[in-house]
């Protein structure tokens, strides 16, 4: 994804938020837009734009939160669902994070292992899967507001037992890389792009700063799950 298209994307967000909001101001109906998470299609579009990219087609890819069947529930939506002659290639959760970060975080880190547990758990439990002969492939990609809020160093976490130490003295920033680095390292999520961004005087801009969620290393993670998924059909 070259640079430009991401600083659109970003730009994007953030004039969908606003318009969303403005909306609810003025006492419209855009509640059902938000909680759709429609402020992220620019987003999800780039996402898209790399499977049709390596050979998926087009209509094989769909947004507008499509549903797969869950194990502890009867089914999830999902923000992108990647689905090829009968196999999932990928299933996206699209997510972000404006203001308010002290009290949405453990809510969002909920949110994501849930959704991934639940859907583990159906390929693990049924004898015969529902998702085609590979296993189920899930990216998440999270945008997160930067803040004085969210760059402050973390205070000392306690718990009835001790806590992990690498997690002592984080800022919400930090808490959430090291959530996503721990999701993609322990397979959790196959892939992640995490994107922070702020506005300055009406200047937007982004940085991707966990270097295991890039725009490129999801990029090669979706070239290497095409290819996998291909070969295994023979093509």
């Amino acid at each position: 994804m070259a640079t430009e298209d991401i600083q659109y994307a970003v730009e994007d967000f953030w004039r969908r938020r606003d318009k969303q909001e403005g909306d609810l101001e003025d006492g419209g109906r855009s509640g059902g837009a938000a909680r759709g998470n429609g402020h992220m299609k620019a987003l999800e579009a780039l996402v898209k734009g790399i499977f049709i990219d390596c050979g998926i087609p087009e209509d094989c890819v769909r947004t507008g939160q499509p549903y797969l069947p869950g194990y502890y529930r009867v089914r999830k939506q999902w923000d992108l669902v990647v689905e090829y002659k009968g196999v999932l290639v990928a299933a996206f959760e699209f997510k972000s994070q404006v203001g308010s970060v002290g009290k949405n975080f453990n809510n969002r880190f909920e949110e994501a292992l849930g959704s991934a547990t639940d859907i583990e758990a159906v390929q693990r439990k049924n004898e015969e899967s529902p998702f085609g002969q590979v296993p189920p492939w899930l990216g998440y990609v999270f945008i997160l507001e930067e803040t004085p809020e969210t760059e402050k160093e973390g205070r000392t976490t306690r718990a009835l037992f001790p806590t992990d130490p690498a997690f002592q003295g984080l800022s919400y920033n930090q808490r959430y890389q090291e959530m996503i680095r721990r999701f993609i390292k322990e397979r959790v999520y196959d892939a992640g792009w995490y994107i922070t961004s702020k506005r300055v005087d009406g200047d937007i801009s982004y940085l991707e700063p966990l270097a295991t969620a890039t725009s490129d290393v999801l990029r090669a993670a979706i070239e290497g799950r095409v290819k996998v998924v291909k070969a295994m059909l023979k093509e």
